[in-house]
């Protein structure tokens, strides 16, 4: 398997958002516009992660389906589009339960959690997931998780705790 990333498209193909934004200490965020991500939990199966490609920023990681936004694209619309793109995410059968955002000021990202009522088999679409499993909520603790989503789990395992009786 290669380490390498596929090319991207020719810059006047790419979406301005395909980019990187370096913060005042010089850390790097993908997404000129910002990112988001689904976090999508079914009763019975967990949350659905997706094990990150080597070649990714924090690859070999565990986290969520995410990734910049389009130019012009709400955070909530761009998590289930690259949910859908690296996940197999169906588009329909989702309800939003939590919406959070970590703004850096210069940039931020959007974690949108949404229920699935509904169980569906989640597929690799994309290079840049190696895999994407239901994880049961008590093992997510233990996997290697992508730093963002490590330091974000607890709150947002409280949020799945608080709508537990309300779907």
């Amino acid at each position: 398997m290669s380490m390498m990333p596929p090319p991207l498209p020719p810059e006047h193909l790419r979406d301005p958002g395909d980019a990187w934004v370096e913060g005042p200490d010089g850390t790097r965020y993908w997404g000129r516009f910002g990112a988001a991500g689904a976090l999508v939990w079914h009763p019975s199966q967990g949350v659905l992660l997706q094990l990150r490609a080597g070649w990714s920023h924090h690859g070999g990681t565990w986290g969520i389906p995410g990734g910049a936004l389009k130019k012009g694209e709400s955070a909530h619309h761009a998590a289930l589009r690259e949910a859908g793109e690296e996940a197999g995410v169906p588009n329909g059968g989702l309800e939003t339960l939590h919406t959070e955002v970590f703004d850096l000021g210069f940039w931020s990202y959007t974690t949108v959690l949404f229920y699935s009522s509904e169980y569906f088999e989640p597929q690799v679409t994309d290079h840049e997931s190696v895999d994407v499993q239901w994880i049961p909520l008590d093992t997510v603790s233990s996997l290697d998780l992508h730093p963002g989503f490590r330091k974000s789990w607890p709150g947002l395992l409280a949020q799945i705790h608080l709508h537990t009786d309300s779907v």
